[in-house]
């Protein structure tokens, strides 16, 4: 029986509907998606493209309607055909690739995930970076099983105040138009289990939520029988201080193990993204030394079966508990690993510049046969960053390697520019997407299908822009500023350049105003206009990230420059695709090198976006000295102010000499054949290399294979 009830009858022919709706495979397979958007067009708009809630709202006659509509069935077939296709075993790339490791899984620990807007369980790149990797999981059939949080309030809702300060407010999710259904045991029952925290144990539900192949199980703690201030444990994704964050992190962890016991499933390798998931480690330790095990025994089977990927060069990012507090949260957890409790602390004691403290990366870092950082360039940062941790080690010889991050390409892909992909590389071309040869065929088509293709996604964007600004005034009631700074003066046709990620102070957001006058000049040429779109959060406590973020808003409003200013507020994903898909370049200035590799930037190139970056991150290895612009003031060292003002003024000069002339420089049929080649280029150097599917094929070629041959 469906546990959707506010569903209306859906008629028999009709029957896998909600199969459809509640597997998040429908949303990066246009036929799916084309299922519930022709169903009706109005209501698919209404729900905010969440299929689950449409179908509760769908009026019923419209069902009955489809039923018996020729049309609408092929659509509806088709795309049941493709699911039922997806879920035959023996037919994907990792069956074929790796036979001898049929049966076998791999456990993904993340503590968020991305997957759709319907399902508000992901702040940001983390969470982007999982939800994608889960996505390219599926499609490649490799055996991936996810475990996150279930957050009912999820991550904030961005408001700003009339002065442009950040308010957050969150909102409970209603539970019955997400894609969720609880996870049932082997025995038919609903997954339930216990996790010492501190002198307690503390319930935990599980939630699974379908991606194709692939199975995310989400844990949750608002439970009648826990109190009260733990069923508020896995309310809010970051949220509460350091207390709240270490018993969450010891509930995915430990809870995370325990819940896979439950349900059956023995992973063969456990790959931990971040160190939020580092607890995992004792609950393992402990299951081995209650089968007999010794302390040192059981760490060294469990680093050949744990992979660990870190993902931030910043201090902060990496967290650190005082022991205390550690062993706090921990007493009721030790079990038969009570008497080696002070060789476990020690995995994770770490002096990262303010004395030694439980560091959850040290931690994993100690823990996994295997750690990889997500860029080139990160991979050296973070091997010269825990060097005291291989201490007489060259920098070389450190423990860490480099997987690159990619982005799943059919998710963030235009409709537009993939059919335009079908007709000139071939219907199949998402087969491979992972070939650079493939990917050669850009180049020949013609720049005036494709500069069509680009005006319109560009207006799409203005269009989503004025819409959400006329929304806001409606109703909420905004005053005519706060309309203005959302984007009502952009220009349709102009020169926009995208700015979006989270707001924080090494990000360097205002960069681009350090000379307000000159930046003036640039936006308001004659005949050649250029405008810039900013979104993005901040974290709740980050004060200086809200600052940046209102004087951005303050600049929106600034009359200086005549409103080529826009802040889009409460940045999602759904946001995020008309912003990479609709911009024409996409701005990325962090202090270098701080950004680990960053991904919207690849998002932006998939899409015919030139990127305009610092050499950091993946652009480090993503610059090809054609295929967009590399940021350079010549500078280095701890100077930031002498940094900033340099690498302004290399900003100014590549949109003064490079990027506005090829944009407006235009043949008789007004299309920019200069600028036509740098958006190929784009597509062609980033839409292989820098994919999900290259990717995830690295992962399973260089960390889970070799993992599950050792166990």
């Amino acid at each position: 029986m469906s546990r959707y009830s506010t569903f209306p009858p859906i008629p028999n022919r009709l029957s896998r509907l909600e199969e459809l709706a509640t597997d998040l495979w429908w949303s990066w397979h246009p036929d799916a998606r084309n299922v519930f958007r022709q169903l009706d067009y109005q209501v698919w708009r209404a729900t905010a493209h969440n299929p689950v809630r449409m179908l509760g709202a769908i009026p019923r006659d419209i069902l009955a309607a489809a039923a018996k509509d020729p049309a609408y069935l092929t659509h509806y077939d088709r795309a049941v055909a493709a699911l039922d296709a997806e879920r035959r075993p023996g037919s994907s790339w990792w069956e074929q690739r790796f036979p001898q490791h049929s049966g076998q899984v791999i456990a993904y620990f993340s503590a968020e995930f991305a997957l759709h807007q319907s399902l508000p369980i992901y702040a940001g790149g983390l969470g982007v970076l999982a939800g994608d990797h889960c996505k390219e999981a599926c499609d490649l059939g490799v055996p991936l099983v996810g475990v996150g949080f279930m957050y009912p309030q999820g991550y904030f809702h961005q408001h700003l105040s009339a002065e442009g300060w950040q308010e957050e407010s969150y909102e409970r999710l209603n539970w019955a138009d997400a894609p969720i259904e609880p996870a049932l045991m082997p025995d038919g029952r609903p997954c339930l289990t216990a996790v010492p925290l501190g002198d307690r144990s503390v319930l935990v539900a599980v939630w699974r939520v379908r991606i194709g192949r692939v199975t995310l199980y989400l844990l949750d703690t608002d439970l009648e029988e826990n109190a009260p201030w733990d069923r508020e444990l896995s309310a809010r994704l970051y949220g509460g201080n350091q207390e709240t964050r270490i018993q969450q992190e010891i509930i995915l962890g430990i809870g995370g193990v325990r819940v896979l016991r439950a349900l059956g499933i023995t992973p063969g390798v456990f790959h931990l993204n971040e160190g939020h998931a580092g607890f995992v480690v004792l609950q393992r330790i402990r299951d081995l030394l209650e089968h007999g095990s010794t302390f040192d025994a059981a760490l060294d089977g469990i680093r050949r079966s744990t992979v660990f990927t870190t993902h931030t060069p910043v201090p902060a990012g990496h967290d650190a508990f005082p022991f205390h507090l550690v062993e706090k949260h921990l007493a009721g957890a030790w079990g038969t690993l009570g008497p080696n409790r002070e060789k476990f602390l020690a995995l994770g004691a770490y002096d990262n510049g303010g004395g030694v403290l439980f560091n959850m990366t040290a931690l994993a870092l100690r823990s996994a046969g295997a750690t990889n950082a997500v860029s080139q360039l990160h991979g050296r940062v973070t091997r010269a960053m825990f060097a005291p941790m291989w201490p007489n080690v060259p920098e070389a010889d450190r423990p860490v390697s480099a997987i690159t991050n990619g982005v799943h390409v059919p998710t963030w892909i235009a409709g537009e520019l993939a059919d335009l992909f079908s007709k000139h590389l071939g219907a199949r071309w998402r087969d491979r997407q992972d070939d650079p040869a493939l990917w050669d065929g850009v180049l020949s088509i013609p720049d005036d299908e494709l500069w069509a293709v680009r005006q319109s996604l560009r207006r799409y964007l203005f269009t989503f822009v004025r819409e959400r600004a006329r929304q806001r005034w409606i109703e909420e009631h905004v005053g005519l500023p706060r309309v203005v700074a959302a984007g009502t003066l952009l220009e349709p046709d102009a020169l926009t350049i995208g700015f979006a990620r989270r707001f924080a102070g090494y990000k360097r957001p205002e960069l681009v105003f350090h000379d307000p006058e000159r930046l003036a000049r640039i936006l308001n040429a004659t005949g050649r206009p250029v405008q810039i779109i900013f979104a993005g959060k901040s974290h709740p406590a980050d004060d200086i990230g809200k600052h940046h973020l209102q004087h951005v808003y303050r600049r929106a409003l600034d009359p200086l420059f005549a409103g080529r200013i826009a802040f889009v507020d409460d940045y999602d994903l759904h946001v995020a695709h008309f912003l990479v898909q609709g911009c024409d370049v996409w701005l990325n200035n962090p202090r270098k090198p701080l950004e680990a590799s960053g991904t919207s930037g690849m998002k932006a190139a998939i899409n015919g976006v030139p990127h305009l970056s610092i050499g950091d991150g993946w652009w480090a290895e993503g610059f090809t000295g054609a295929n967009g612009w590399t940021i350079d003031g010549g500078t280095s060292g701890e100077n930031w102010d002498e940094t900033d003002a340099a690498d302004a003024a290399a900003l100014y000069r590549l949109l003064e000499e490079d990027v506005v002339p090829a944009f407006y420089a235009r043949n008789a049929s007004r299309v920019p054949h200069r600028w036509m080649g740098v958006v190929k280029e784009a597509i062609r150097t980033v839409a292989p290399r820098f994919s999900a599917r290259r990717m995830v094929k690295e992962y399973a070629e260089k960390m889970y294979a070799s993992a599950l041959e050792k166990t």
